[in-house]
């Protein structure tokens, strides 16, 4: 094959590279893991200044860009010769590079879950040797905030299984054989943040709250006498009409457009009860529709 066509066909049909990075702990080897999974190789721990080698090896049987096959490549803090700065000029070269197509995902994580994953697997912070988890944890997101910023692709993975990281990363970053539209539901607390990923956000602190009823409190909106509690308010059935019939109309048009990932996050003051129980119901209304829907309860067993 002459080189002209060779050039040609890289143009037409660009090797994709994905950059796997985010905060140490935050789920790197799971995310390479499902990434292999969904069709890609998975490198990890790969030194910046060989990855032109890896994805432009000598013509062989084995190159890349022969079969086509999407590359993910895992670095962080960790990483021999890591450094922002040369992350970034690798980054333009890679881009600049004909037949590479290059994408950057950055893993996150809430501080109190990584110091609860270090605490677990009593590994060290590889910037903390000798001091708390928590400085090395700090100066970490202070060294990757730039990083953070510039990526195409930012996932909080507080809380997640491997299975739900699989299905936000297929929607992101599938290899293109997937047509549906995945939809990942989350419940959680106004007190703790929005989740990072969300591309629909619903409110549902006006609901009566089970809170005040000792009987409740201790119960989540899993449970029968919280959603009776929950339906018996008077605004619950129009409001949950309202969000369905919001929601119905758009779902085939986010499939037209080729999204092929939505994350409807339902908050309320604490994550326990209402937002539980309206995600649990939304979730069940997906599914009935044909959708691929993933739930996730993301703070009702934090405190």
């Amino acid at each position: 094959m002459n080189a002209s066509k060779t050039e040609k066909e890289d143009r037409e049909n660009p090797l994709r590279v994905l950059l796997v990075t985010g905060m140490s702990g935050a789920g790197k080897t799971s995310a390479l893991k499902a990434l292999e999974d969904l069709g890609y190789e998975a490198v990890d721990n790969v030194p910046l200044s060989l990855i032109g080698s890896l994805i432009s090896p000598a013509p062989s049987e084995l190159d890349p860009r022969k079969f086509r096959r999407p590359i993910a490549i895992g670095i962080d803090i960790r990483t021999r010769d890591f450094g922002v700065t040369p992350f970034f000029k690798k980054l333009e070269h890679l881009v600049e590079e004909s037949g590479v197509e290059v994408g950057t995902v950055f893993l996150d994580c809430d501080d109190d879950e990584l110091r609860r994953r270090y605490a677990e697997t009593r590994h060290r912070h590889p910037l903390a040797i000798d001091r708390p988890v928590s400085d090395g944890i700090a100066h970490e997101r202070r060294l990757l905030e730039s990083l953070r910023d510039r990526a195409d692709v930012v996932l909080d993975t507080t809380g997640l299984s491997p299975g739900a990281l699989k299905g936000i990363l297929k929607g992101h970053v599938g290899t293109g054989t997937e047509t549906e539209l995945t939809i990942f539901v989350v419940s959680f607390s106004f007190k703790r943040g929005l989740p990072r990923q969300a591309d629909l956000v619903f409110d549902v602190r006006f609901l009566a709250n089970p809170h005040y009823n000792p009987d409740l409190r201790p119960l989540s909106g899993r449970d029968g006498a919280v959603a009776d509690f929950i339906t018996g308010d008077s605004g619950y059935g129009c409001f949950f009409d309202g969000l369905t019939g919001l929601l119905f109309p758009l779902l085939p048009r986010y499939t037209a457009e080729g999204k092929s990932y939505l994350t409807i996050a339902v908050g309320c003051t604490g994550g326990r009860h209402r937002s539980v129980f309206v995600a649990e119901q939304l979730a069940a209304w997906l599914e009935k529709q044909g959708q691929g829907v993933h739930l996730h309860h993301r703070d009702l067993n934090r405190t």
